[in-house]
């Protein structure tokens, strides 16, 4: 397997493979939504490749910290999909090390998502709540689905590191 940066050329087997991974076209027409916003960081979205198949893909976008009506630019991970036949094979966990290996070295303080605690958490993830930080879950979601993974440059003595988590336009009204 190996990872490397998307393509242009790769959008539609994303679309598919996306699709596949969540079981619905909502995600997939996320990611086509997220690289037609300012939010697309193309330097932070990779694909998982075996042979000429993509098997996996990963994007970190941009958000914001709002604290005492200042918002502060940071990163979210936001989808993550594996290929439902190429799962529970650590192509998961591969590509978000690429995603935070990169993140980490354009000096981001944190990168923020939703999803399991136990799944992110075995992967550097902690709770958001407890750095101070909220994000807008969905309903159905429970509160420790709000996750952060501090990187090299997070400073815990940096007020603008805590507060509420904006979403870029692209994630209005999922849920």
């Amino acid at each position: 397997m190996k990872i490397r940066l998307e393509q242009p050329v790769d959008f539609d087997a994303i679309d598919a493979l996306v699709r596949a991974a969540f079981g619905k076209q909502m995600e997939a027409d996320l990611v086509r939504a997220i690289r037609d916003d300012a939010c697309y960081r193309p330097a932070m979205s990779f694909v998982a490749v075996e042979g000429d198949d993509i098997v996996g893909h990963v994007m970190v976008d941009g958000c914001w910290i709002r604290s005492n009506d200042q918002d502060r630019p940071i990163v979210m991970l936001s989808p993550l999909a594996v290929a439902p036949d190429h799962q529970r094979r650590g192509i998961g966990t591969a590509l978000i090390e690429a995603a935070t290996s990169v993140a980490d070295a354009a000096h981001e303080p944190l990168i923020v998502l939703e999803g399991s605690p136990t799944y992110y958490g075995a992967r550097g993830f902690a709770y958001a709540g407890d750095h101070g930080l909220t994000l807008p879950l969905a309903d159905w979601a429970p509160p420790t689905a709000a996750q952060v993974r501090l990187l090299t440059a997070y400073d815990p003595n940096d007020p603008t590191l805590r507060g509420d988590v904006v979403y870029p336009e692209p994630f209005t009204g999922l849920g």
